[in-house]
C-alpha cells in the first residue's frame, strides 16, 4: 500500500510528559504509524514535547488543571471525546482509558481485575474504599464502555492472563482481543551481554557481595504488590544454602521489610540497594531473577532478565511467567505455599550462569524483540481497517 493509501491515526494517551515506560511505548507507536506512512495525531494533556519529529506527527495538549486525579481523567476523555466528534479518524489507539477507540493496547491490564487482586492482600477499610473511591469509579466507568464498543476492533494485551481477566469482567468478543507480548530491546542489549562476565567481578566488588554466593535479584517498587515478603518468607526455609538476594526499587514501608528480613535470619543474605536508573549491571551480576509479584499484566524485568541470560522465577499472577519453560525459568504456582515455593529456590541453585546457559536462555527471547513486537500491533491495526 502506498504511503499515501495509508490510514489516518489518532493516538490517545494522558500526561506524556511522564517518562514512564507506557509513556515511551506511545511514542514509539507513534514513530513506528508514522514510518509506515500515516498522518498520526496524538492526544495528550500536560506540557509535552515529542521525542522525535516528524512531518507527518501533529500533538493536540489539552489542559490539566483539576485538583483531583478522577476529575483529570473525566475532564480528558470528555476533551478526547469532543475531538473526535470533530476530527474522526479510521484509526483511534488508545493506551489509556476512554469511553471509545477502534483499539486498545491495555497495557496495564483490567483495573478490574487489578482492584480484584489487590482486594485479597488489603484490610477492609481498603477493600471498602475500592467501591466508593471517584477515581476508580471512573477509571471503571470508561473501561467497562471502552472495552464494550461495538466499534472496538482489537484490544491488545500483553498476556493470556489478561485476555482471560477481561473477559471475566466484561462482554468484550473474545476474537477481538489479540495477545502481543512485551517486546524487549534484544539487540540493543547485546553490548551489555557480551560484558556480564567482566561486570560481573567490578559489580560484586563494588557492592561487597561474596563472589562464591548464588546472586538472586528483585527489581521492583511497591513491595507488598510485588511479592517481597513472600519471598523472604520463602528463603528463610533455605538459609543455610549459599546465596545472596539484592533487592532493587523502592517502597514506603521499607523499614518493614528490612526487619522483617532481620526477623527471619536474613539480614546477612539481603541487600536493599534502593532504586537504581540503570539495571544492567545488576542483570550482568545475578544468576537469577525473582519475580513473585501479586498480580502484574506483564513486568518488563521478566523478558529483560531473559535477555540478559539470568535463569528467571516468576509468578503466575505475573502475565510474563508465558513466556518461561523448563530452559530459562520456573513458575511459582502458590505464593501462599512457602515449602513448594522454596523448593523452587533451591532447585534454581543448580542453573548458576555460565557462559553456556547464559547464551541459551538469551536465544529463548529472540522472537520477542521491541521492533517485532511493535510491527505486530501497528501491522495488525492498520490491517483491520482496509480489509
Amino acid at each position: 500500500m502506498k504511503a499515501k493509501d495509508k490510514p489516518a491515526v489518532t493516538l490517545i494517551k494522558a500526561a506524556l510528559f511522564n517518562q514512564g515506560g507506557l509513556e515511551k511505548y506511545t511514542w514509539e507507536i507513534a514513530r513506528d504509524f508514522c514510518t509506515q506512512g500515516c498522518d498520526v495525531s496524538v492526544l495528550t494533556s500536560g506540557p509535552v514535547q515529542a521525542p522525535f519529529s516528524h512531518p507527518q506527527l501533529k500533538i493536540i495538549t489539552f489542559p490539566v488543571d483539576h485538583l483531583f486525579s478522577f476529575w483529570n481523567v473525566a475532564h480528558f476523555d470528555k476533551a478526547c471525546t469532543e475531538y473526535l466528534e470533530k476530527n474522526p479518524s479510521p484509526i483511534v489507539f488508545s493506551l489509556d482509558r476512554n469511553r471509545f477507540q477502534t483499539h486498545i493496547r491495555a497495557g496495564n491490564g483490567a483495573h478490574a481485575a487489578y482492584l480484584s487482586h489487590r482486594s485479597k492482600e488489603e484490610g477492609f477499610a481498603k477493600r471498602l474504599s475500592f467501591a466508593v473511591n471517584p477515581l476508580h469509579r471512573t477509571i471503571l466507568s470508561l473501561e467497562k464502555k471502552g472495552f464494550e464498543h461495538p466499534d472496538l476492533k482489537i484490544l491488545f494485551t500483553n498476556s493470556f492472563m489478561v485476555k482471560q481477566e477481561i473477559s471475566n469482567f466484561y462482554s468484550t468478543d473474545p476474537n477481538k482481543i489479540q495477545v502481543v507480548h512485551n517486546g524487549v530491546e534484544w539487540h540493543a542489549m547485546q553490548g551489555a551481554f557480551d560484558q556480564w562476565e567482566s561486570q560481573k567481578e567490578r559489580t560484586l566488588q563494588e557492592l561487597k557481595l561474596d563472589p562464591t554466593a548464588f546472586q538472586f535479584i528483585f527489581i521492583g517498587h511497591n513491595f507488598l504488590r510485588k511479592g517481597l515478603g513472600k519471598l523472604l518468607s520463602a528463603f528463610s526455609l533455605i538459609k543455610k544454602e549459599n546465596f545472596q538476594l539484592s533487592v532493587i526499587g523502592k517502597d514506603k514501608n521499607l523499614s518493614y521489610f528490612e526487619a522483617l528480613s532481620r526477623q527471619l535470619q536474613l539480614a546477612q543474605k539481603i541487600f536493599f540497594l534502593g532504586p537504581q536508573k540503570l539495571t544492567a549491571q545488576f542483570y550482568q551480576m545475578a544468576d537469577c531473577l525473582v519475580i513473585p509479584s501479586l498480580y502484574d499484566p506483564f513486568a518488563n524485568v521478566t523478558v529483560e532478565a531473559l535477555a540478559m541470560g539470568l535463569f528467571t522465577i516468576s509468578s503466575k499472577w505475573n502475565g510474563g511467567h508465558e513466556i518461561l519453560d523448563k530452559q530459562n525459568g520456573a513458575v511459582i504456582e502458590s505464593l501462599d505455599d512457602p515449602i513448594s515455593f522454596s523448593q523452587l529456590l533451591k532447585a534454581a541453585l543448580n542453573f548458576r550462569k555460565t557462559a553456556s546457559s547464559a547464551h541459551s536462555i538469551r536465544q529463548t527471547v529472540r522472537r520477542l524483540d521491541f521492533s517485532n513486537q511493535l510491527k505486530c500491533i501497528t501491522e495488525s491495526t492498520i490491517k483491520s481497517v482496509i480489509n
